[in-house]
């Protein structure tokens, strides 16, 4: 159908999409689900057609299309008949690479993100673990360091290409005591000594899709295998959440279509009573149904595809686009699987295996529950009480991006002897400079902008530069990181009332240069630790 988001360009590549699923994997669905994997050879020929790299730049092999390059493909997908299929593909090249394809070193980029957008090589991401799912900061995978490398133990579980895969990105606490700010991601190369599979897991459904336990004993990693920053894990699973859950969404999307089309093909096909099964509202009305909802979640699904692709975060919209579209497709399925009759029941028919891939969807990247209250808590404000003491709460832990311009208006210099903190944007910006750790700002010369919604004075920059900080009304030069919440989360951050962590998480902070709110937020004292 027509829509305002998708060029000719975009309709052409979805239409090779769909003649290569349609002739080179679909027919082979049956095969490859008995074989509980696919053949590897189909990563090549998909690197060769400019699936793998669809988003990557031309200079790491990608073709350098925009995210509804991407959203046709998703969409298409499931034309695969195996929801194995789009999970194995969708693994590859829009979660398992996208972190060091965003946060990593060239070297990373040059020795996974090429090969993988060629085929070559098919990466996993390792997160979940026995004892921990959607918690990311109670996960146990440890690095040491050692020498000039890591040293990694620890276990995990339900991994997408895990035991047939080359590379698995991998989540580790690197500092075990210090929460979701103790989370690292390495590369770690499944053949290294002591990655092994531990068994290859039996699911209800995606059968073609390989899915591992894996275990880590004493695994080297060379220090050049850190993604980022050590100890920035969370956060860059965080950001790169979105894309995952929208990802998950638009498969969905494409499944609800296949489904409801296979399904008046059979109704047209099959008679009762003397008539077409067509001519039975009982049914026809209950496919309308489904077909209007159907084109509300797609609806909801571009519009957040959209908003990820204009740099904002859609954190709620993403969440919303997840949960509603693979909620859907579990409907969608069961509704479609009756219309069948006892024929839906036989393997020989597509619902059977739709019915059972959809169950996943509402579990991976994310469960419906956690959907839920992510909406929730962006809803009431995502304000929930920190799991410290109010002493120990730090800085503002986590911000936004937006431009320039403005005119300078200084804060006055600090007393003496320093009154306490008025809990007021003035106030708590006019304190920084007092809270300034020097030893966490030596040698670090930096600009931020700060854009405080809803505030009397909503624009500020903050500069530090030989172990001073100054900071200014107005928007004022060229900044590092660019930083952006309302009025009430900030102050909320700063004086303890509101978790930086829920905030980030929730979309109501975003920042520009995540690693460089980071080291922010470690160089400034809490309020009522100033000097």
């Amino acid at each position: 159908m027509r829509s305002a988001y998708f060029t000719p360009e975009h309709d052409a590549f979805r239409a090779t999409v769909r003649r290569f699923l349609e002739n080179e994997v679909a027919p082979h669905a049956t095969a490859w689900e008995k074989l509980g994997r696919i053949p590897r050879e189909i990563f090549p020929r998909m690197g060769q057609l400019g699936f793998l790299g669809v988003t990557a730049p031309p200079a790491l092999g990608g073709a350098g299309g925009d995210l509804f390059f991407a959203l046709a493909l998703l969409e298409e997908l499931p034309r695969s008949l195996m929801g194995g299929f789009c999970a194995a593909v969708s693994v590859q090249q829009f979660i398992a690479t996208q972190h060091i394809l965003r946060w990593g070193s060239e070297e990373l980029k040059s020795r996974y993100v090429v090969p993988s957008a060629a085929g070559r090589m098919v990466g996993a991401l390792g997160v979940s673990e026995p004892d921990a799912g959607s918690d990311v900061a109670a996960i146990r995978t440890r690095a040491a360091r050692a020498g000039d490398g890591w040293i990694v133990n620890g276990a995990k579980t339900f991994i997408t290409n895990g035991c047939d895969g080359d590379f698995v990105t991998l989540a580790v606490k690197t500092s075990p005591d210090a929460g979701v700010g103790g989370v690292s991601l390495l590369v770690v190369d499944t053949d290294a000594p002591g990655v092994r599979v531990a068994r290859r897991l039996e699911k209800l459904g995606w059968h073609s899709s390989d899915t591992a336990e894996l275990v880590f004993e004493d695994v080297r990693v060379p220090a050049g295998h850190l993604i980022g920053e050590e100890n920035m894990g969370f956060y860059y699973l965080m950001e790169a959440f979105q894309l995952e859950r929208l990802v998950g969404a638009a498969i969905a999307v494409g499944s609800c279509d296949i489904c409801l089309n296979e399904t008046l093909t059979y109704l047209r096909q099959r008679t009762a009573f003397g008539h077409p099964l067509t001519r039975y509202q009982a049914l026809t009305h209950r496919l309308a149904d489904l077909a209007a909802q159907l084109e509300g979640a797609r609806a909801l699904t571009y519009q957040a595809a959209w908003l990820l692709e204009h740099g904002d975060g859609a954190v709620r919209e993403c969440s919303m686009a997840k949960l509603v579209a693979t909620e859907l497709a579990k409907r969608v399925a069961d509704d479609c699987l009756q219309c069948y009759g006892g024929y839906g029941f036989m393997e020989e028919y597509p619902l059977a295996r739709f019915f059972r891939d959809a169950r996943a969807g509402t579990i991976v990247a994310g469960t419906s529950e956690i959907m839920r209250e992510i909406i929730a808590r962006i809803m009431i404000g995502g304000e929930e009480p920190a799991p410290v003491s109010r002493r120990a709460s730090g800085s503002a832990a986590a911000v936004t991006p937006a431009p320039p311009a403005a005119t300078p208006v200084p804060t006055p210099a600090a007393p003496a002897t320093p009154s306490p903190i008025a809990e007021t944007v003035e106030g708590l910006m006019s304190s920084l400079p007092q809270r300034l750790r020097p030893e966490k700002a030596e040698g670090w010369q930096t600009c931020f902008h700060f854009k405080l919604r809803g505030a009397d004075a909503p624009e500020w920059t903050v500069r530090i530069a030989d172990g001073r900080c100054e900071v200014a009304r107005g928007l004022l030069g060229s900044p590092e990181c660019v930083v952006e919440m309302k009025e009430e989360t900030y102050v909320g951050i700063e004086t303890g009332r509101v978790n930086p962590q829920v905030a980030f998480m929730t979309g109501k902070v975003k920042v520009s240069d995540i690693a460089e709110m980071m080291r922010f937020a470690k160089a400034f004292r809490p309020v009522g630790q100033e000097r």
